[in-house]
């Protein structure tokens, strides 16, 4: 017997044949000692301290302190690169949403036959999903300079992977007895795609993409960090110049931008469902 059937020694239920049987073993114990033991280690391999926590807390509310008010004069200076921020998202979803859809066909293993095709669109999106954006965004500035450009592609990329992930899983687990229906009568698979399986993922495929649009709008305001242009370059300028003030301007428009789209989006997504 293991320490851990002296410690958590499985149950005996009697059945109503007068049968003992045991009862299986919990794993809960098991699971939060490792995630205890998980938890120690990430706490040391990152320098984690309670203390300074404890100590330094309140630092954070200094900062916003000075914010408040926001500098209203600032004003005049955000709306440009607010502009560009919507921009890049907008464009960097819409066409992400597009160029998924062709991904998720080519990846969905019960459409398409070759499983060495539908394995290496698979793989593609993976290695996309790994990147974080800012990283994109980063290899993207190198590749065709500073600017809105740069952040639209890291956008259209990161849209790309999230939605042909999930697009691609739910056509998988689509029945696809109206789809093999239209095949027997004669129709192409791209028609029977289009047929049998688009009228299925369109209500869902549309309400993620504007889901996407929301969280791009708050990823494209930190792009600016790296050269991508946007919101993001405004906070890096002003957070340097210690101008907090101004900071709080910035961050009370794009809070309202970011609320106003999405209501907006939440609108549509209800009215697709």
């Amino acid at each position: 017997m293991t320490i851990y059937d002296k410690l958590f020694p499985p149950k005996k239920i009697m059945l109503a044949n007068n049968k003992v049987v045991e009862e299986k073993r919990t794993k809960t114990p098991f699971i939060l000692i490792l995630i205890i033991i998980g938890f120690v280690i990430s706490v040391n391999v990152t320098g984690f301290s309670f203390s300074i926590l404890l100590n330094r807390w309140q630092e954070f509310f200094v900062i916003l302190n000075d914010m408040v008010p926001p500098n209203i004069d600032y004003l005049p200076n955000i709306w440009k690169p607010l502009l560009d921020t919507i921009k890049m998202s907008l464009v960097g979803s819409l066409l992400g949403s597009l160029v998924a859809v062709v991904f998720a066909l080519l990846a969905s293993s019960n459409i398409i036959k070759s499983k060495f095709t539908a394995g290496i669109f698979k793989f593609i999106l993976s290695v996309l999903r790994t990147l974080p954006t800012l990283v994109t965004a980063l290899i993207a500035t190198f590749v065709f300079g500073l600017g809105t450009l740069a952040g639209t592609i890291a956008i259209f990329l990161f849209t790309l992977s999230y939605i042909g992930k999930l697009l691609y899983e739910q056509i998988e687990n689509i029945d696809m007895g109206s789809f093999e229906a239209l095949e027997s009568m004669g129709l192409t698979r791209l028609q029977s795609f289009r047929y049998a399986i688009v009228p299925e993922i369109l209500p869902t495929y549309l309400s993620t993409s504007l889901f996407c649009f929301e969280g791009n709008v708050r990823y494209a305001s930190i792009l600016g960090y790296v050269g991508a242009g946007g919101l993001g370059l405004l906070l890096n300028e002003r957070l340097g110049w210690r101008d907090y003030s101004s900071v709080g301007m910035i961050l009370v428009i794009l809070a309202i931008t970011v609320f106003i789209i999405e209501r907006t989006s939440e609108h549509f997504r209800k009215k697709l469902q």
